[in-house]
């Protein structure tokens, strides 16, 4: 299952230590202008080795485009796509062949296959979603064509939480500060958290908000291809998500309806919406809205911890090598791509709806 998507498909391949990792676009319309500059931004802001607070693995991760493109525009067939791996420290694993990191993928990916790749993790490792950030820059430049706009943010880092809603907040300072965080005065609160908590050998998770606007009524499928569920998928799917929730999400359970209901309105050209959005923009399983992404702290720690090797036998872990103290900054562009290619998913699949 390293597929994504139905009409819009993306295939991903590689491992961390492997001498590349890339994927396969598939079901990219045809004629769409893409600037590359732009798909090399996106994987900039996922690279490690971008700041004090992330992983200090330096890859300059440079997309290179093998196929599915002429004169600047896509031609409807397989985008293929590698970035090349440089900076690894191999070695640094070489005490984890035989020994199992809790909470991390070691034993499953074990237990699965009888064998796994112990380098930085192998397909299990965050890496991977370099191919899904570049699948996620395409469907990008085409949803920029039918005015979507997709933005993502660091809203909680542990005990530390953004006070307002997406509303209150300018979107477009999102890359201003290195935790990506749209409030400097808390974006530098969680910062030092972070720092502390690195300094610890210890890590911490938190919460992404990704706001989706301008989604046209009527995406989605009614039954099991509700849009939440659509966005949910892609959201779990992305290394150390723990949960996912839209609109008001857990926090309505302690309303009634009639505090929760969206009530409709029109302007005077006809047009609908809702005076509030506690359904996140998606009712029935169809349509759009804002959605939260919560991250567990990342599961390899910096310190000594008991474990078992791959005999049964107890251990004491200390790991090496460089890790994120907090995946967040790093994940943002992430929830960006799985929203993107979710979202041009959906629109494709609608389009065979009615003739």
């Amino acid at each position: 299952m390293n597929t994504f998507g139905n009409i819009y498909r993306l295939t991903t391949f590689g491992e961390s230590h492997g001498p590349a990792v890339g994927g396969i676009i598939d079901g990219m319309p045809a004629g769409i202008d893409i600037d590359l500059d732009a798909v090399q931004h996106q994987l900039d802001r996922r690279r490690p080795g971008q700041s004090t607070i992330v992983t200090a693995r330096d890859e300059k991760d440079r997309v290179k485009i093998l196929s599915g493109m002429f004169d600047g525009k896509t031609t409807g067939t397989p985008i293929g796509f590698i970035v090349e791996n440089g900076d690894q420290h191999s070695s640094d694993y070489e005490n984890m062949r035989h020994t199992f990191r809790p909470s991390h993928a070691d034993y499953t990916y074990t237990t699965k296959y009888g064998l796994r790749d112990h380098r930085g993790g192998g397909r299990s490792s965050a890496r991977e979603t370099i191919a899904r950030v570049v699948g996620g820059a395409f469907a990008m430049q085409a949803l920029e064509r039918l005015g979507i706009s997709i933005h993502s943010y660091t809203s909680t880092v542990g005990d530390l939480s953004l006070s307002a809603d997406y509303t209150k907040y300018d979107l477009s300072t999102i890359d201003s500060n290195d935790v990506r965080c749209p409030d400097a005065e808390m974006a530098a609160r969680m910062r030092e958290l972070i720092r502390k908590i690195k300094g610890e050998g210890d890590t911490i998770g938190g919460i992404i908000t990704c706001v989706i606007k301008d989604v046209p009524a009527g995406l989605g499928e009614p039954v099991f291809g509700k849009l939440h569920a659509m966005l949910g998928a892609a959201m779990l799917g992305i290394n150390a998500v723990k949960g996912f929730e839209y609109g008001m999400g857990f926090d309505g359970v302690s309303h009634r309806g009639s505090e929760m209901i969206d009530r409709f309105v029109s302007d005077a050209n006809g047009k609908v919406s809702t005076t509030t959005n506690n359904s996140g923009g998606i009712q029935g399983g169809i349509s759009n809205g804002e959605d939260r992404v919560a991250f567990k702290p990342v599961a390899t720690l910096l310190q000594e911890v008991p474990t078992i090797d791959d005999s049964g036998n107890p251990v004491t872990l200390k790991a090496r090598g460089r890790h994120d103290p907090c995946v967040l900054p790093r994940a943002v562009p992430v929830v960006d791509a799985m929203a993107a290619m979710t979202l041009l998913d959906a629109y494709l699949l609608n389009k065979a709806t009615r003739l």
